[in-house]
């Protein structure tokens, strides 16, 4: 039964990512993503990786995808302003595809898969064991990249703060 719904997620991820390309409005091309990234989190699931698709949809599909929608509708754009693509570009944007393709299959073709769906230890996608793994094995890295986000915090702040000695320019001169 699982390998039946894992097929058909994988069909609905790669038929909605065919979409996203293929769509003529941005906005139905946002919508396939979403879409796209829904079945990917039911793949997730299926793996017995809870956490990993809780995290997929609420960051993705809930945050990220939001954002675009706001860009888009916010860039109001329209086929009077879109510029006109030549066919070379055209003909380097399907060449640079194929050849990512063929890097992809190269990859595939030498790795070692197994045929069975699913992990023999069911408990591996789980919270607690990704919270023993993290603060256990990695918990450098992961401390190193708490002080990352701390020290960006910071400059975020710092570029965002008004100068207090430069006097904010008034539109209305007499």
């Amino acid at each position: 039964m699982s390998e039946y719904l894992f097929y058909f997620l994988a069909f609905v991820s790669i038929f909605a990512a065919l979409l996203v390309v293929t769509a003529k409005n941005p906005i139905h091309s946002v919508l396939f993503l979403i879409v796209t990234f829904f079945a990917i989190a039911g793949q997730y699931i299926i793996l017995n990786a809870q956490f990993l698709a809780i995290v997929h949809i609420i960051v993705y599909a809930g945050a990220i995808m939001v954002l675009f929608l706001f860009v888009l509708m916010l860039l109001n754009l329209n086929k009077e302003s879109e510029p006109v693509k030549s066919y070379l570009m055209k003909g380097i944007g399907v060449l640079a595809g194929c050849l990512l393709a063929l890097v992809m299959v190269a990859a595939l073709h030498k790795s070692t898969m197994s045929p069975a769906l699913g992990n023999p230890n069911e408990d591996i996608g789980l919270v607690g064991n990704l919270g023993k793994v993290l603060f256990k094995e990695y918990v450098v890295p992961f401390e190193v990249s708490s002080l990352l986000f701390l020290s960006a915090m910071i400059g975020a702040v710092m570029l965002g703060k008004r100068d207090p000695k430069i006097e904010p320019v008034n539109e209305i001169t007499n």
